[in-house]
């Protein structure tokens, strides 16, 4: 079995590297040749910590295993790490066999980049020039340096519920040479792309902050409850989604769904729209919505190209089990 230590991983996996691994992976799913486990995901009564398990198996990239982690809300404050923590299992599907674990801190703050910049090229208008941020927090800086490279953007501006992080995102539009502004949620109606990247349990984008033709990556919500944009929204939307059961279960349309504001036959995989059967955006003022989950068939490819590297680079650990 193959080691790859989390240390190594920001050396093997670049943004290039995980986009094209995770668009490949939403392609199988939406042809059948590859499908996720159902989630386990628990409060374990200890550390205030959510905890669990995603899993899969792509048939088409020969790639079985599963992620194990979850959410310690109080590492960075006591422990001085972040708050996130994941391992990633991989399995030989021709004899169950372990074939590698690996970190999976970074891939997984790579991988979530990586599907909203997936949806940004497949859905967003060719001419979109204005990207704003709902959100500022770790994983905000992943999601905007991921966006930025699928469009020819000429100005960031964001909104976080404490204004006091949102030189997070500012530092990035910096970094691509961008002009940044903070605006009331209002405001976003200025931009042609929203990344939503919070752990809310209430809406802060509403309906009315978003103009017509704008494509949104709804980033944040994954657990039965969280929402973080306004039910009817989704109903003005066309929607799409990483898993449509993920999405209606645990996702933004949970809360659509259940009130009958759409039905969940109306979401696209947006697999579909990367295999070319289905059309994506049809028009410039369509308001295009991704609901991504993250699901376990993300991690397990990323994590799959990250081993491929690190033994051709020589600095995997093989042991023995």
């Amino acid at each position: 079995m193959w080691i790859i230590p989390e240390r190594e991983i920001a050396g093997l996996m670049t943004r290039e590297a995980a986009f094209d691994a995770v668009e490949k992976v939403f392609a199988a799913m939406a042809a059948g040749d590859a499908w996720n486990f159902p989630v386990v995901r628990e409060a374990i009564g200890h550390a205030d910590a959510l905890y669990g398990f995603k899993g899969g198996f792509d048939r088409a990239g020969q790639v079985l295993g599963l992620k194990a982690g979850g959410y310690w809300p109080n590492n960075l404050a006591t422990h001085g790490i972040i708050n996130h923590q994941s391992t990633v299992f991989l399995f030989d599907p021709d004899t169950g066999r372990p074939h590698a674990m690996v970190g999976g801190n970074l891939l997984t703050a790579l991988r979530t980049a990586a599907a909203s910049s997936v949806s940004i090229r497949h859905l967003a208008r060719g001419d979109a020039k204005v990207i704003g941020m709902v959100g500022a927090g770790h994983q905000a800086a992943f999601q905007l340096r991921a966006a930025l490279e699928q469009r020819a953007f000429e100005k960031v501006i964001g909104w976080n519920l404490h204004p006091e992080m949102l030189p997070n995102i500012a530092g990035v539009a910096a970094e691509a040479g961008l002009p940044f502004e903070a605006v009331d949620l209002p405001g976003l109606r200025d931009a042609d792309v929203i990344v939503t990247i919070t752990s809310s349990f209430a809406p802060s984008l509403m309906a009315d902050h978003v103009s017509p033709g704008t494509h949104l990556a709804c980033m944040g919500t994954d657990t039965k409850g969280k929402q973080e944009v306004e039910a009817a929204l989704l109903a003005r939307a066309t929607v799409f989604a990483d898993e449509i059961a993920q999405s209606t279960g645990i996702g933004e349309a949970q809360h659509a769904v259940a009130q009958g504001l759409i039905a969940e036959g109306a979401i696209v995989e947006l697999g579909a729209v990367i295999n070319g059967t289905h059309p994506g955006r049809t028009s410039d003022d369509e308001i295009t919505l991704f609901d991504g989950t993250g699901v376990g068939l993300q991690d397990l490819a990323v994590a799959s190209a990250v081993v491929r590297r690190a033994i051709e680079a020589g600095i995997a650990i093989e042991v023995d089990v």
